[in-house]
């Protein structure tokens, strides 16, 4: 059989410090004499430099998966297991599901493995050791950077605006001379007043770079798109500024968490659990003006002016930008409040169109369209169920998840034995069988998880779903108001769509799409 090889090659800021071995024109080196040797025929060689193995979204593995995808390789190569991924449940995903449907062969050099090799059960283990290397480097790396937190460092990627770093010492803060000004003048016009969005708006007509657009017209190779969206100064710009104790000359920093070394998913902290430090470097903003501005962001908040509550919070959103709406005051002399795209509030119409509705107008549909399914007659829910009964085919997608969890429910379990026998004979060290023991069992707990939503999933019909729903309408008898616990519980969300105008004999009307999702049935009413 003739092979195209493709070449792989992937080195972590994390791995320079095991030396020559494992760098780039290493592997490079290593990768094209023993393609040659094996009379592999190579397409091309695939360089990953920089790049955690715990994360797969590299531009050069997506590229060398395109090119598997497009026939154009049938073999891939890489120095060991590690290079392809430290992340073992992937990596096995990899070897075990993805290489072997688009027909390819996959060789680690030192590891001694070849997919050709039935008996070569090497990979489950070296997977897990190298993904438990990842897991106590970033353990080491988390707790390195949480020591120069608490002393004051500076840790970011990136310097606040109005600041840079020292070119003597990367974790300190010194005054950028070119936009600490621009810092101090959007503290001036907040003690005079200004609204957040009018400071903007003053900066985007002075032609004022703002903090995505300054740091990349410095740093070349950052592209600006992964950076910003809008690419002007906005109100949450200035909101975040001014009530950044940056600028006083403190440092706050671990705001927020990853949930997992392994993902790129964060959470934010709790106030009291950030690490605050005072006076680590000079401030740009006077702790006096710093106190008014505070003050006068409180005191601009508008208080309630009555004990009204908008019971479509979280469940009414835009058709066509997915934004929350929000509530807004109108001019209607019978109306208090309009529900209105929160992003058109918020940015005006480069964002979205005004997708507004008369709050009231929304209650009464909603209460008529809830009123409507709950005086469903018994009989014609008989006669609906009856319809919907027959069997059920599961989605292919939900079948084909299913079937790699309860196959890699079973790896785990095969490996799980496998070490207590290697433990039993003493061919394994104690301290790993005993992380090893822990992380597959943690993974075959979360997968048996994952096992239990799928089957329930799979196993309800549209039967099943409407039988619900229509049990849940049975906690409710005709209503006369509603409240937010009532939507909540039978709602999913409701979609406002563009409203327009018709002018028809010299009567002018409104005409508006709604569309309410209920729980279950996974159908959308039009209302």
């Amino acid at each position: 059989m003739i092979y195209n090889a493709a070449l792989y090659c992937r080195l972590s800021k994390d791995d320079n410090n095991v030396g020559d071995s494992s760098s780039i024109a290493t592997q490079k080196d290593m990768l094209t004499r023993y393609a040659a040797e094996q009379n592999f025929c190579v397409y091309d060689i695939y360089v990953d430099d920089g790049y955690s193995g715990t994360n797969f979204d590299r531009p050069a593995f997506q590229k060398m998966k395109q090119d598997i995808e497009d026939g154009k390789v049938n073999l891939v190569i890489t120095k060991d297991l590690s290079r392809l991924g430290r992340d073992y449940i992937i990596s096995g995903q990899l070897i075990e599901e993805y290489f072997p449907k688009h027909n390819i062969r996959y060789i680690a050099i030192t590891d001694g493995f070849d997919s050709l090799d039935k008996y070569n059960d090497i990979a489950p283990f070296k997977n897990v050791v190298n993904e438990l290397y990842a897991r106590d480097i970033s353990k080491k790396i988390r707790s390195a950077f949480e020591t120069k937190m608490k002393e004051g460092k500076f840790i970011g990627n990136f310097a606040p605006y109005g600041y840079k770093k020292d070119d003597n010492d990367k974790n300190k803060l010194v005054i950028d001379e070119e936009t600490a000004p621009i810092v101090q003048y959007i503290f001036k016009l907040a003690e005079e007043g200004y609204r957040p969005i009018d400071i903007a708006r003053t900066l985007n007509d002075k032609h004022i770079l703002p903090p995505a657009l300054y740091r990349c017209s410095k740093n070349p190779k950052l592209n600006v798109d992964d950076y910003s969206k809008r690419k002007e100064w906005t109100s949450s710009n200035i909101q975040k500024m001014l009530k950044n104790i940056t600028y006083i000359g403190h440092t706050a920093q671990h705001k927020t968490t990853k949930i997992s070394f392994k993902s790129k998913v964060t959470v934010a902290n709790q106030k009291q659990d950030w690490i605050i430090v005072e006076n680590t470097h000079q401030p740009i903003i006077d702790k006096r003006t710093y106190e008014i501005v505070q003050k006068t962001i409180v005191s601009r908040r508008n208080p309630p002016k009555s004990d009204f509550k908008n019971i479509f919070s979280g469940i009414a959103v835009c058709a066509d930008c997915g934004s929350h709406m929000s509530t807004t005051g109108t001019r209607k002399k019978d109306s208090k409040y309009n529900l209105v795209c929160g992003r058109y509030k918020l940015y005006g119409s480069k964002e979205c169109t005004n997708h507004f509705i008369d709050y009231d107008v929304l209650y009464q549909l909603v209460l008529s369209n809830i009123n409507k399914h709950i005086q469903i007659t018994t009989e014609s829910r008989k006669k609906i169920l009856e319809r919907l009964e027959r069997p059920h085919n599961d989605s292919s997608v939900t079948k084909k998840r299913l079937g790699a969890l309860e196959k890699r429910k079973s790896e785990i379990q095969t490996v799980i034995q496998k070490l207590y026998e290697d433990n039993y004979l003493g061919k394994i060290n104690k301290d790993h069988f005993n992380m090893m023991i822990s992380s597959l069992t943690q993974e075959e707990t979360q997968i048996d998880a994952e096992l239990s939503v799928l089957q329930q999933k799979s196993n309800e019909s549209e039967y099943d779903k409407y039988n619900r729903f229509f049990k849940l309408l049975d906690n409710f008898s005709h209503l006369t108001e509603l409240d937010q616990e009532t939507v909540k519980r039978l709602i999913d969300v409701i979609y406002i769509h563009q409203g327009s105008y018709q002018t028809v004999n010299g009567i002018k009307t409104k005409e508006q799409k709604i569309v309410i999702k209920y729980k279950y049935i996974g159908k959308s009413i039009i209302a």
